[in-house]
């Protein structure tokens, strides 16, 4: 929940330096979770009131959390060497999100490279 709190705090629009998978990984399963949570609250909300404002709580959280999870996957980018821009790929159907996938699963760059030092030896 830590990794959560700090993407969402400390590093808001950070998208210097680099972020372990560890890193990555935490903060996507509490951004799942807490999306879950959010798209819950509201369909409830909405429903039980009948009042369909409260369906775009989930919209609002997605707005609010869409820069602190670009953050992340660009400082894994550049945990394992690459650009930050290579989130683009993302664009391409279907097999730019399997290429994400993949770059988000492979270890670090061992010691430093150009966007720091490595985060394991932290």
């Amino acid at each position: 929940m830590n990794y959560y709190i700090d993407c969402i705090t400390k590093k808001y629009v950070c998208f210097s330096g680099r972020a372990r998978r560890k890193e990555y990984w935490m903060f996507t399963l509490f951004n799942f979770i807490a999306a879950l949570i959010v798209g819950f609250i509201g369909g409830f909300l909405s429903s039980a009131t009948e009042v369909s404002a409260f369906a775009f709580l989930g919209t609002i959280y997605n707005l609010a959390v869409l820069l602190p999870a670009m953050g992340v996957l660009i400082r894994r980018f550049h945990d394992i060497g690459k650009s930050g821009w290579w989130w683009l790929i993302g664009l391409v159907p279907f097999v730019g999100w399997i290429v994400i996938l993949v770059f988000c699963c492979l270890d670090s760059q061992p010691g430093g490279n150009q966007y720091g030092p490595n985060p394991k030896g932290l």
